[in-house]
């Protein structure tokens, strides 16, 4: 089966903060498929907040999983938020496993598709969805 780009996902930089190294290749190869360009993985919640903090530092939009390693992603997320950066918050988890105050973001369910990556980065970015 062929993947064709979405023009207008197409050449987005996106930050996959994941600490898990099957999920993040699987990240990168659906995110390339669709056009994108991403950057890292970053595994730890100290190291995410470190490239957000780098001068230097531009992307469209992350995608954070909720536990890296034990720690919750939820310090990335307020700096991401912060900055006016849109991100997606990815889990395995039910809604108890992301605290109420970041529910109404857009969230990647683990295990999934392609297609459903595609469907949270447009709510993410605010891009109207595929055809």
């Amino acid at each position: 089966m062929t993947v064709h780009p979405a023009a207008d996902l197409s050449g987005r930089r996106v930050l996959v903060v994941e600490d898990e190294a099957l999920v993040s290749m699987l990240l990168e190869d659906m995110l390339e498929d669709l056009g994108c360009q991403v950057l890292g993985p970053v595994m730890r919640v100290s190291d995410a907040l470190a490239a957000l903090a780098e001068p230097d530092a531009r992307f469209d939009v992350a995608i954070l999983d909720v536990n890296l390693g034990g720690e919750r992603c939820f310090t990335v997320a307020e700096a991401l938020r912060a900055r006016g950066t849109p991100f997606i918050l990815s889990t395995g988890y039910d809604d108890g496993g992301i605290d109420e105050g970041w529910r109404d973001r857009p969230i990647l369910r683990k295990p999934f598709l392609s297609s459903q990556l595609e469907d949270v980065l447009r709510q993410a970015l605010g891009v109207a969805p595929g055809v």
